[in-house]
């Protein structure tokens, strides 16, 4: 027996059995735009989970490490020690910018605090380099307490300007005091030793060792309790506090860890380079490692890497193009900013546990 309603002649369905015979026709398309979505959304899960792995990771150290003994080009260990600096620097303003979400566009005080550290007490007081480099970080907590005390309390725009300020303030003291060199800097800088090798390809080795281990350190912070502290003073800062987080403290220790971070790739900036001057840490600077970071991806490790290696390495692999290689190297960041705004290897939101919980729900 046929319980369905029929229809008289002339009569019209009502707008209840449209809206049922409508879906009807629409599911099965439904249904595959609905497994295309989520084809393509394992595809992109499955490519940052590879990317994110511990043996890409791992092969990556590696592979800077072997440098040396695949070119030992006193060019490509040149480039090579700038990128590896410039990593360095990207890496620490992440903890700032990517994981608390505090736009710092002065990070060159604190490179600029490292390399002036160092390279006074190796000229005028004739220290080993090494044995700066604790005197650098307490110099870069001392620079991140005073500048990070009284201005925290801000936030967004009003942070940007006091940090764009402080940075502005170091470059023009350096520039500005005798026992800085004046505008004509420091020289004569030495560097950690050759131990029985090449200077620079010890120099390269050793900087590779100090940016490897950072890296590491800076994505173990992001995992830990303290990053996920500063992941949710990031997202909501109001709602993090009414949880329980003291969001002034938590945004202190993001800031002083990218000092240290700034103060330590000084002292490697300075070795390298062996003379520092003011223009060394103008603006120009903080915008380039700012850029990085979000062209990576910001709270993203291996995408802040990445795209520091890009900023840093771009304009050389363009030198063939000569006076048009800034204005190619400018339209390749716009492109990529507006094709890929969330950066080349954006952060994975959601605890593991929740992402591979919701990937099961997904495939049921």
């Amino acid at each position: 027996m046929n319980d369905e309603p029929t229809l008289r002649a002339g009569e019209k369905p009502s707008a209840y059995v449209s809206a049922v015979e409508e879906h009807t026709r629409m599911a099965p398309a439904v249904k595959e735009a609905g497994t295309s979505a989520s084809s393509r959304t394992a595809v992109a899960e499955l490519v940052s989970k590879g990317l994110a792995s511990r043996w890409l990771g791992t092969g990556a150290a590696v592979a800077a490490l072997a440098l040396p003994l695949v070119s030992s080009s006193t060019y490509v260990i040149q480039i090579a020690v700038d990128a590896l600096i410039f990593v360095m620097l990207a890496v620490g303003l992440n903890i700032v910018v990517g994981y608390c979400g505090l736009l710092d566009l002065g990070y060159a005080a604190f490179f600029a605090i490292g390399a002036y550290t160092s390279g006074l007490l190796s000229t005028r007081f004739e220290w080993p380099l090494i044995a700066t480099l604790p005197v650098v970080v307490i110099a870069a907590i001392v620079g991140g307490l005073l500048i990070g005390g009284p201005t925290l309390r801000l936030r967004s725009d009003y942070l940007a300007i006091v940090t764009l300020g402080f940075g502005e303030i170091i470059r023009i003291t350096a520039n500005n005091l005798d026992f800085t060199g004046g505008p004509n800097g420091l020289y004569g800088i030495p560097d950690f030793g050759d131990f029985g090798l090449r200077a620079d390809i010890a120099l390269y080795w050793i900087t590779a060792v100090v940016v490897i281990a950072a890296v590491l350190f800076s994505s173990r912070l992001g995992r830990g309790r303290i990053g996920r502290a500063w992941r949710f003073v990031r997202e909501d800062e109001d709602a993090a506090e009414a949880m329980g987080i003291h969001t002034y403290r938590v945004k202190f220790a993001a800031y002083i860890a990218g000092a240290v971070f700034g103060g330590i790739a000084g002292v490697l900036f300075a070795a390298h380079q062996t003379a520092i001057s003011p223009p060394s840490f103008n603006f120009l600077w903080s915008a380039l490692i700012l850029m990085a970071v979000v062209l990576g991806g910001m709270a993203s490790t291996p995408g802040v890497v990445v795209g520091a290696l890009v900023i840093s390495l771009l304009p050389e692999l363009l030198r063939g193009a000569e006076n048009w290689r800034y204005l190619i190297f400018g339209l390749l960041l716009i492109v990529v900013m507006v094709f890929r705004p969330q950066g080349l290897l954006p952060a994975r939101t959601g605890e593991p546990g929740r992402r591979g919980h919701r990937a099961q729900e997904g495939a049921s």
